[in-house]
Formats: C-alpha cells, sequence, structure tokens
C-alpha cells in the first residue's frame, strides 16, 4: 500500500508574515491577518491536528518561542488544519515558514482552484507563499500544512492567510433532534439534526465532556452496563459553544457474559471434518479432552453469493478412516456432555460467502440452521476469508455500515441468535487485514484506490460485540501490521501476539480518525490465534514465545520492547488452527496450553 510521492497534491498549509508587502504590493486597505494563532504562541490553538500528531514545541521556532513540529505515523501525514472565514470572490495570499523533508502547505475549499506549495528539503526555515481567489459563494477556507508518510518530523512557523476579512462568525444555535440508538452493555450511539454554522459537535456524559465530532453522530463507550446516562450536545465555530440542546437519557443493556459454558480460560481448535490434507483426518471422538471449543471445517456455500451452506464428512475415498454420520454425531453429544462446544465453522479459505442480497441473507439463516439443528451444534463460527467481506466506495463509518454483504451478515447472525438464545456459541476467525490493519486503512480510503477488503470485519464484530463470545484473529498468514505504538510488527513471535492482542483490548481510532473509535472488546470475549504446528500455516510462534506473550497480556511480565496499555488476566485462551495439525505434531500445542499456569 505504498504511494507514490506525488509532486502536486490538494495540501496543507499556511504561511508567514515576513515578507509579505512583496507578495501583495496592492493590497486593500481592507485586507487583515485572518490566521489565528499562526505563530503557535498559544500552543494548538486554533488548530487541529490529525491523530494526535501536532504539538507547539519551544524548539526549533523561527520566531516568538513557539512553533509547530507535527509527526507523520503510517497512513497519518501529520495533517494540521484552520478553517477560516473569508469574502467571496476575494484574492488571498497563504504563506508560511517550514523546516523538513516533503513539507507541504495550502488551501482547500476556495471555490475555484484549490492551492498548495511544498519543498523537497528545507534543512533550515524555508518560506513558501502561494494565492488563491474564492469562489462566488465561498464564505470559509481551510488551511493546513502536512508532512509525507514514513518521513520524520516536520515544523512549521508563522502561517499567515492576508487578505480581506470575512463577515463576523455567528456562534451556532443550539443542536436539535437529539435520540440515542440501540445502547450496548459499554455503549450508547447517538445522534442529531446538523446545525448551520456548526464546524465541530461537543459530546456531554451529564456535565463531562466525552467526545468532539465533525459529524453528526457519536458513539459514547466506556459505560457500565445496566446504567442509566444522560447525553446532551453543543455546537461549535470560530465564535464559540453554542448553547447544549435537550437531554436525552440511556440505560446501558445488562451485557452478555459471553461464555456460555465456557471456562475461565479456553482452548479452541479447528477440526477438519469435511476434507483431508497433509495433517490426516481426526475422528471426533478422538478429540482430546483440552479442547474445549471444536470448530467443524468448514461448512461452505453451493456458490459464492447464494448463502446456501452445506455440511458433509469427509468422503471415504478422501478419509478412509472417516466414522459414520452416526457415530460423528453420538462423538458431538458425548464432547457436549463433557462440557465443549462444537460449532460449524462457515468459510474458510475457500468458501467464499457473499451475502450480497437479502434472498442470500435468507438462505444463509435457513441452510446455517439447518445443519446446527441436524448435528445438534453449540453455534457458529464466522471464518470469512478472501472476498467474502469489502466495503463499498463511500462506506466509511464502521458504526453505521451500508455494503449490503456486511450489513446483511449482521442481520443474519442476530436472527440466528435470536432463534437459538443466550447459550447460542458465536465465535469469529478474522485475519488481521481485516481488523487491525483498520487501525492505518479502512476500505478504499479517502483517496480511493486501497483495498476495500481492509478493516472490513470491523463493522461486523461492532454490531455483534455484546452477542459475540470469542474472537480469535489469525495472528498467521499475515503481513507485518501497525501496532498502537505506531511500530510495524511481523509475524512468529510474542512481540506480535502481544500487539495485535493489545489492539483489541485497548480500542483504536479507524484509519487514524479520533472521531471513529473502536471500543475495546472484553478481555474473556478474545482469544489468540495462532497455527499449531509449522506445517499449518505461515508465523508459527515456538511454545516459549507463546507463553511470554500470554505472561505480558495477563500478567504485565516478559513483555519485551512492545509495552500493552492494560494487563487482562480474564484474557480468554487461545485459537488454532488446526487440532488436526496439533495431532500430526504431537499435541505440542495443546499440552502446552494445559501446562500453563495462567494464575
Amino acid at each position: 500500500m505504498d504511494r507514490a510521492r506525488p509532486l502536486t497534491l490538494l495540501l496543507a498549509g499556511a504561511l508567514a508574515v515576513g515578507g509579505l508587502a512583496a507578495l501583495t504590493p496592492a493590497a486593500q486597505a481592507a485586507d487583515t491577518e485572518l490566521a489565528r494563532n499562526g505563530g503557535f504562541e498559544a500552543g494548538l490553538d486554533g488548530w487541529t491536528c490529525t491523530a494526535g500528531s501536532g504539538a507547539a514545541v519551544s524548539s526549533p521556532v523561527r520566531s516568538g518561542t513557539k512553533a509547530l513540529q507535527a509527526t507523520p505515523a503510517g497512513s497519518d501525514n501529520a495533517r494540521c488544519s484552520q478553517t477560516v472565514t473569508v469574502r467571496p470572490g476575494s484574492t488571498y495570499t497563504l504563506s508560511g515558514w517550514v523546516r523538513g523533508s516533503y513539507v507541504y502547505l495550502g488551501a482547500s475549499g476556495t471555490g475555484t482552484t484549490d492551492v498548495s506549495t511544498w519543498t523537497g528539503s528545507a534543512p533550515d526555515w524555508q518560506r513558501l507563499a502561494t494565492t488563491f481567489t474564492t469562489g462566488a459563494a465561498t464564505t470559509s477556507v481551510t488551511i493546513y500544512t502536512h508532512g509525507w508518510y514514513g518521513t520524520p518530523a516536520y515544523q512549521a512557523d508563522d502561517l499567515s492567510l492576508y487578505g480581506p476579512g470575512g463577515d463576523p462568525v455567528q456562534l451556532p444555535a443550539a443542536p436539535t433532534g437529539l435520540a440515542a440508538g440501540s445502547p450496548t452493555s459499554t455503549t450508547v450511539p447517538l445522534t442529531w439534526s446538523p446545525v448551520s454554522g456548526a464546524t465541530a459537535y461537543h459530546v456531554y456524559r451529564g456535565t463531562t465532556r466525552v467526545q468532539t465530532v465533525s459529524g453528526t453522530s457519536a458513539t459514547v463507550t466506556g459505560l457500565t452496563a445496566s446504567t442509566a446516562y444522560t447525553f446532551q450536545v453543543s455546537a461549535a465555530n470560530s465564535a464559540g459553544e453554542s448553547p447544549k440542546s435537550a437531554a436525552v437519557t440511556a440505560t446501558t443493556t445488562g451485557g452478555n457474559p459471553g461464555n456460555p459454558g465456557l471456562p475461565a480460560h479456553a482452548l479452541v481448535g479447528y477440526l477438519h471434518a469435511s476434507f483431508a490434507n497433509g495433517s490426516g483426518y481426526t475422528r471426533m471422538a478422538d478429540v482430546p479432552a483440552s479442547w474445549d471449543v471444536i470448530n467443524l471445517a468448514f461448512g461452505e456455500p453451493t456458490s459464492v453469493t447464494s448463502g446456501d451452506i452445506r455440511f458433509s464428512l469427509c468422503p471415504a475415498t478422501e478419509c478412509p478412516n472417516v466414522e459414520s454420520v452416526a457415530d460423528f454425531k453420538a462423538a458431538i453429544k458425548a464432547k457436549q456432555a463433557a462440557g465443549k462446544k462444537v460449532l460449524i465453522s462457515i468459510g474458510g479459505q475457500n468458501g467464499q460467502v457473499q451475502l450480497s442480497t437479502t434472498a442470500a441473507r435468507d438462505t444463509f439463516v435457513s441452510s446455517v440452521s439447518k445443519i446446527i439443528d441436524e448435528y445438534g451444534l453449540d453455534g457458529l463460527d464466522i471464518d470469512f476469508e478472501g472476498h467474502s467481506l469489502s466495503l463499498q466506495t463511500g462506506d466509511t463509518d464502521f458504526r453505521n455500515p451500508t455494503s449490503p454483504v456486511i450489513v446483511n451478515l449482521i442481520q443474519a447472525v442476530r436472527t440466528l441468535k435470536a432463534k437459538y438464545g443466550q447459550n447460542f456459541v458465536l465465535t469469529m476467525a478474522p485475519e488481521t487485514f481485516f481488523v487491525q490493519l483498520g487501525y492505518q486503512y479502512y476500505g478504499s480510503g479517502p483517496w480511493g484506490g486501497q483495498d476495500p477488503r481492509a478493516g472490513a470485519y470491523l463493522p461486523v464484530i461492532h454490531a455483534l460485540r455484546d452477542d459475540l463470545t470469542l474472537l480469535h484473529v489469525q495472528d498467521y498468514n499475515s503481513g507485518s501490521i501497525m501496532g498502537l505504538d505506531n511500530q510495524y510488527h511481523s509475524m512468529g513471535g510474542a512481540d506480535f501476539h502481544i500487539a495485535m492482542t493489545d489492539m483489541l483490548l485497548t480500542g483504536f481510532p479507524v484509519a487514524g480518525n479520533t472521531d471513529r473509535f473502536f471500543p475495546a472488546l472484553r478481555a474473556d470475549q478474545v482469544a489468540i490465534g495462532l497455527p499449531a504446528s509449522t506445517q499449518a500455516g505461515n508465523g508459527h510462534t515456538t511454545p516459549a514465545e507463546v507463553n511470554k506473550a500470554l505472561d505480558c497480556l495477563t500478567r504485565k511480565t516478559n513483555c519485551g520492547t512492545y509495552q500493552t496499555h492494560g494487563t487482562w488476566p480474564a484474557l480468554r485462551g487461545l485459537m488454532t488452527w488446526s487440532i488436526n495439525w496439533d495431532r500430526f505434531n504431537q499435541w505440542e500445542f495443546s499440552k502446552n496450553f494445559d501446562a500453563y499456569n495462567w494464575s
């Protein structure tokens, strides 16, 4: 996902007071300085920087005592911006001083041609400037500065926008129409009507401001189950903050304990029930008692878009030692009598499932129900891989998905959960590409051209988090993924599992957007997914490294260089692909789990 460094972009900035007369020899008497706090003497007052990338520093500075320093990270180019009121049909000069490599300054929303200027290398302070004319209906523009992906921090100082002042900004009215959506045990979604002239909205829980967003929706997270909360919203712009809206009260749900019949620390494994490979076939009756959740691999569709899921035992021609269907069902009942859970896993590497229509959604529900009923199963594992899930262009908010394959899957699973009740076990096994990569990229992205599958599991996990028993992301067959420390982490060692799991238990801004924060999951909802042997998948982790990861996450010991954002002794456990491969490898994975000291 590397981007070529462009020579022209609609970019960022603001520019300096010095030398201004040379660029505007015919400045009108009404011209004035419009940029607020362009020297950053008041910190970041008036400026907004993406993903917490900017700060006011005391060195280096061009003048005064402060300057801006902003650091690009991952997919964030450290954009710092300010919206300024202007007059239609007027000419403005934007100027400023910068230091660093690939530093951009510009203006957007001009109503004519947006402008930018940049320098590829400025080891010392360098002045940049440009001019633009506003459109016939333009009353505000955004001036901004940013760096470039993968480059070091840049500095900016004495940023200036000079020209005719706009009409005074009016204080916005209080928002109306505040409403609460369906709460979960820890979240409440809120929506309200837009307010003319507002550039931001402040969300209050009681008297405490908990969020600031640019749109007309927000999800308040970190709440307590079975608790009533009162919310209000105010509108804001450069003139200040409006009165608060009328209050709305919402009560969080009681919460799902998320462990219907599971032990405090569980071992999850996939059983190759419908096919054979190099690991050989393992009969259900021969699965050791170590396994608490057994996922039958796989239920697969009759076609990619049919939604019609079928499951049958491996044919005897492929698996000579396969048991009869009657013996298979009897072994399932014996496992359940011993307290184990047996689920049907849908998808896998070869089972692409795209519920692109409501007809496919309904067929999915009926066909999966038939499998669950026929074999007397405890629930469902969603192992959608490949191109099963992707986000359509414009589907940018994981909290409110619009892509049919996403929406229909969520509705289908909710229907199954409602049919089978609270003891229905729901697990998911996404790849890192569909979950943790969402910290950097979501869907096709603001510029287009990104893989539309990036982060595509996030809306499914979020919508079903109160129904979700276990999420065990596949920490294997993965490229390097950026963690919350903004460093890339690679498979095969404890560090990767610590960083990837910490993201799930801490939460993270999706695609760097702090207004769209994916809330943390409960520790009892999370297990770490690993390959059972070197033959089972790329990224095999030795037992010693697995134990280091568990030590760090549950006790904050043996953490290495990555520092977690918490300690989670209730972490549910481990998942592996697969039981068959573990048997092939002399049960090394499950024996290590059994021997691990969780206390």
